[in-house]
């Protein structure tokens, strides 16, 4: 029986209200991935590993099975056995939300913080969906993989609860977990090797997204213009600023080896994106680069 568009109309309201009760950034997330995980194939494991790592307290959403019922004897609380592969098999992800990348320099393109937000959701997707525990760096939530982590990943974007200025701080993460840092890594060089040493000291794999916007990279102002500074620096007024373009594309240039100097020394990734380009390749290339890792 063919089904008529009256009938169908219920069904219609019912999805649209399911869509719109999920965060909207977390809806253009899933779509950049979608988009991407057509040529990737996943990467779920069997099992849930066979090394004790730690105990810890119980939460909502643990399986009743993973109680040890011994040690939770021994206290007033409830603990579960976590595994080695558990802890090891996770992402760590962080993007900058500090001043300097709610800018673009087009009404036409997006923010830093925004393209940053989006391609740290959409690989959450597409690690989630490959069998990955995940979570945002120093959210205080334990890596998970459910539809669940997402809808929590979107809201702390949402309401901006882990907005703070400046790289984030070395954490202790369990040994072969990864971390993923995406910023427009305009710091000095000596502070963001200090953070991913840090990291690399204590076995984390690390990768280094670099989201810059277009003229940032190519200055393509002419004649008088006034720089204003986004983290309370000093204006600057520059009468011709094609007179400086020339040395600013080699500060430029300087600050990316010296990012790929660091990957390189630490064998950790680094790729850059621009945010005139589309998300889906930052993306996959991202991605794979994650899956190249784990693999070795």
């Amino acid at each position: 029986m063919a089904i008529t568009p009256k009938a169908r109309l219920p069904i219609q309201q019912r999805a649209e209200q399911i869509a719109s009760a999920l965060p909207p950034l977390l809806v253009e997330a899933e779509h950049v991935a979608t988009t991407v995980a057509q040529g990737v194939h996943g990467r779920r494991r069997v099992g849930q590993g066979e090394t004790f790592w730690q105990f810890r307290r119980y939460e909502s959403g643990d399986s009743p099975q993973s109680i040890d019922w011994r040690q939770s004897a021994k206290s007033d609380r409830v603990f579960v056995r976590e595994m080695e592969w558990e802890a090891a098999q996770s992402v760590w992800i962080w993007r900058d939300t500090s001043a300097s990348m709610a800018w673009s320099s087009s009404p036409e393109l997006p923010e830093k913080r925004r393209r940053a937000d989006i391609l740290a959701l959409a690989l959450a997707v597409l690690l989630i969906r490959g069998g990955e525990f995940v979570t945002f760096l120093g959210s205080g939530i334990r890596p998970s993989n459910g539809k669940t982590t997402l809808e929590r990943m979107a809201k702390i974007i949402d309401r901006g609860e882990q907005d703070s200025a400046g790289l984030p701080t070395v954490l202790p993460l369990p040994r072969f977990a990864q971390v993923v840092m995406i910023s427009d890594f305009l710091s000095p060089i000596e502070e963001i090797e200090e953070v991913a040493r840090g990291y690399a000291s204590r076995g984390v794999k690390g990768h280094l997204l670099q989201i810059l916007d277009p003229a940032e990279e190519l200055l393509p102002y002419d004649g008088r213009t006034r720089f204003e500074g986004l983290e309370g620096e000093q204006s600057w007024l520059l009468s011709r600023v094609e007179s400086v373009r020339a040395p600013y594309q080699q500060r430029f240039k300087a600050q990316r080896e010296g990012l790929q100097s660091i990957a390189q020394r630490l064998s950790w990734g680094y790729s850059a994106h621009r945010s005139d380009h589309s998300p889906n390749t930052a993306l996959l290339a991202l991605y794979l680069a994650m899956t190249q890792d784990r693999g070795r």
